[in-house]
């Protein structure tokens, strides 16, 4: 008799192959049957009329100190996710010399938008080598699964010092170090080496992440560490066009290695049309087999703006500025008072430079957002369309929208992705054989997003909800989530629902399936913000052979482990 029998569902097992009906049986934590006629269980689920699926396997997340204290790793805890990837970007908090704990909080709260109090109170210094990490993670246990990289930048700073952190010219030294503790690591347990070359990611004093600037002897110094530990995966966070030279370095890295080199891609306002020719690249890349892939996000790269979020259209007047440190009642109430509406509206702009600017006062590409549907909104949906149509100005317009909901209203910006208008060029990409899932930064930039929620919206958008453009068919958006991901990492023993592999499952009634609006909550440690969004529609998630959601609930267990190294089938 089986542990576990889900029966009758519409199987959609990861392989890219049709849904079909089947049954799927687990023993322990792993799956031991797929199909007809499997016996009986010792307990049954009866799936007829839902998905069946692998978990997901979402392999760009930013839970390095959240894993330390969150055992549910929320969002991806309400999502279906069943193995998780950090580490990523070049920040991390592993190596870390004891006189760095402050400045490794600053860089990730710079970065990735976490509140440094929150990091601070949260983490546990365990550690200073990164196999010391690893050991730290390895006496946790979660509702997932946790595989992490070797972030570039607080490698840099622990062997370089105060040269590291500003960016110097690595010696050879330097690089040998390096190499040695990256290798050393990536044998102990680390999945990857990753490292950040975009202007974008700063500290939060201002300054670049350590190798943003990196020279060519030094990246390729860290694929050295890759292909002297014989496995792992290369991650780069980059930027086009601001860094041209990015993408050819990544190639030679991936062509020295011998392994897989991931790099961002993404459409940019500034340049539109350059994912195109990256695209390119990627499909020369494959038929020359060069392991270099694009990954790419399921929806915008975009913000969220509420009074309570990093940043809306207000941030810089200067009749927010007694409200900013306010509490979220109090700022409420204050904004209900006329004299407040209009010293904000007529007050002074402060000069935070072009990108804040653009973000505060773009009006083009800002709009309402009431919906998961409006991660896809038309251009007569804009603040400046509905100021037009109003005959109101932009600001006005868009103050009432924040201030709806009783002052907890919420507007959008997709910042990348979003140059056309629609989301067809991610329709492309999300076909192409060179580009991979990724770029949700779960656990990251709470202040202003909650992508950790798009393998719930991968299924309810792209199958179900679109009505902008064509769809995606459910067997390629369960693939991707899952046997893509998994294998890039190489846990080959994951993402697919075959006898002998990991028992991840998810049971899903994909007609009630939805992501919940955005709303700001404090429920990080200190009572810092950030971002929620849960889902519906989870029947089941099952990891390792235990369900540790059901009906859209936590049960408590807790079957997650640290991931050290490739996992074989």
């Amino acid at each position: 008799m089986h542990d576990i029998v889900i029966r009758g569902g519409t199987v959609v097992d990861g392989s890219g192959g049709e849904p079909a009906t089947a049954d799927v049986a687990l023993d322990g934590d792993r799956i031991a049957a797929v199909g007809e006629g499997v016996g009986a269980g010792r307990r049954e689920i009866d799936a007829d009329g839902a998905l069946v699926t692998p978990g997901w396997v979402d392999m760009h997340t930013h839970y390095d100190a959240q894993a330390t204290w969150d055992p549910e790793l929320t969002p991806s805890g309400w999502h279906g996710v069943t193995t998780v990837v950090m580490g990523n970007c070049g920040v991390g908090f592993a190596p870390a010399a004891p006189d760095r704990h402050e400045w490794l909080v600053q860089l990730m709260e710079g970065v990735e938008d976490i509140p440094g109090a929150a990091l601070t109170a949260g983490i546990r210094w365990e550690w200073e080598t990164f196999e010391e990490y690893l050991d730290a993670l390895d006496r946790r246990r979660w509702v997932m699964d946790v595989g992490t990289q070797v972030p570039h930048g607080a490698l840099r700073a622990y062997v370089m010092g105060d040269r590291g952190a500003a960016n110097e010219t690595a010696t050879e030294a330097d690089r040998d170090r390096m190499r040695e503790l990256a290798t050393s690591a990536l044998r102990a347990g680390a999945l990857g080496v990753s490292t950040s070359r975009t202007p974008l990611h700063r500290s939060r004093d201002g300054e670049l992440v350590p190798g943003t600037d990196a020279d060519e002897a030094e990246v390729l110094a860290l694929g050295d560490a890759l292909r002297d530990a014989g496995h792992g995966v290369f991650q780069a966070a980059l930027h086009h066009p601001e860094v041209p030279d990015s993408l050819p370095l990544m190639r030679r890295l991936a062509e020295r290695s011998g392994r897989r080199v991931t790099i961002s891609l993404q459409q940019t306002d500034a340049a539109p049309e350059v994912w195109r020719e990256v695209a390119d690249d990627l499909a020369r890349a494959e038929a020359e087999g060069v392991g270099l892939y694009g990954q790419i996000h399921g929806r915008p790269v975009g913000v969220l703006m509420t009074w309570h979020a990093t940043i809306h259209p207000f941030s810089l007047s200067s009749g927010w500025a007694d409200l900013a440190f306010l509490s979220p009642v109090e700022r409420v109430e204050a904004l209900h008072r006329p004299e407040v509406r209009t010293a904000i509206l007529d007050g002074e702009q402060a000069d935070m430079g072009d990108f804040a600017r653009f973000l505060t006062t773009g009006w083009h590409k800002m709009f309402p957002f009431r919906g998961e549907t409006d991660y896809e909104p038309p251009p007569d949906a804009s603040i400046e369309a509905i100021a037009a149509r109003e005959g109101r100005s932009p600001a006005e317009v868009a103050f009432d929208v924040l201030m709806e909901d009783d002052g907890h209203g919420v507007l959008y910006f997709p910042l990348f992705n979003y140059s056309d208008g629609n989301l067809d060029m991610l329709w492309e990409l999300q076909q192409h054989p060179r580009t991979l899932m990724g770029l949700a930064d779960g656990g990251a930039h709470v202040g202003s997003i909650c992508d950790g929620s798009t393998p719930s919206f991968m299924l309810a958008f792209w199958n179900r909800d679109r009505v902008r453009g064509p769809k995606l068919p459910l067997e390629l958006l369960v693939r991707r989530q899952t046997r893509d991901t998994a294998v890039h990492y190489g846990l080959a023993d994951r993402g697919l629902l075959a006898p002998g592999l990991r028992a991840d499952v998810n049971v899903i009634d994909l007609d009630r399936l939805a992501i919940d609006p955005p709303r700001m909550a404090w429920d990080l440690p200190t009572g810092a913000r950030r971002f929620v969004q849960g889902s519906r529609g989870y029947r089941f998630t099952i990891a390792g052979g235990e369900v540790v959601r059901e009906d859209d609930g936590f049960t408590g267990a807790r079957p997650g482990r640290l991931l050290r190294g490739p996992q074989s089938a």
